[in-house]
């Protein structure tokens, strides 16, 4: 394979979408500390910057029900990075097709006033929430589905697991940032000279997910 990786760029919009709403939406660790998702009053606000407006057709609502919706499925999604990564396609496979089924996905062609006509995979709700599952849920099918599936993956550095999709040349991508490849850096960098690790800097109140 030559050249940089690229998805159809449909598909890659959809893609990093997941990306930014489990890494958002999802408990766990970040760039080495702990990763609180957001909840409450912050969701809305931490949804909107995972999926610009700008990136979605979708009418933009988020009331509880919405919110519980997303955060499930973001929850789903990050299940089918991992299953990727342990190399179980069989567990993302399945995991991709109960997204696609209970958000109703369905192909069709869609346009925005007199522009030009673009496939869209929304579901049959139409609902921001099920409509942004049905879309990253089938990019997700496409990318399980196809050959470049080895390029979900989820960040090898410590404490962190935040996931990325690897458009590298040469497939080496391992982690989820610059920050977190720079930290794995100096981290062996200590370890061969036998330096003490630096105390963690205490987490910031709220943080989205790692580019």
């Amino acid at each position: 394979m030559t050249g940089q990786v690229m998805f159809d760029s449909h598909v890659a919009v959809l893609l990093d979408q997941a990306v930014a709403l489990v890494n958002t939406l999802t408990d766990g660790e970040a760039r080495g500390r702990d990763y609180p998702a957001p909840s409450g009053a912050g969701l809305a606000e931490a949804v909107e910057a995972a999926v610009p407006r700008a990136s979605s057709s979708l009418p933009r609502t988020m009331d509880a029900a919405e919110a519980d919706y997303l955060v499930s499925a973001a929850e789903r999604m990050r299940a089918v990075f991992q299953a990727v990564q342990d190399g179980d396609l069989d567990a993302a496979a399945a995991t991709v097709n109960g997204l696609l089924l209970d958000s109703g996905a369905r192909p069709h062609l869609d346009r925005r006033g007199d522009g030009p006509w673009q496939l869209h995979f929304h579901g049959g709700d139409e609902s921001f929430a099920a409509g942004s599952t049905a879309a990253c849920a089938t990019a997700l099918a496409l990318a399980v589905g196809g050959s470049l599936v080895g390029r979900l993956g989820v960040c090898r550095a410590g404490r962190c697991d935040r996931v990325y999709v690897d458009t590298s040349r040469n497939a080496a991508r391992q982690f989820c940032s610059t920050a977190c490849q720079n930290r794995t850096k100096a981290a062996a960098f200590r370890a061969r000279k036998g330096a003490p690790e630096p105390e963690e800097a205490p987490a910031p109140e709220s943080a989205s997910g790692p580019a």
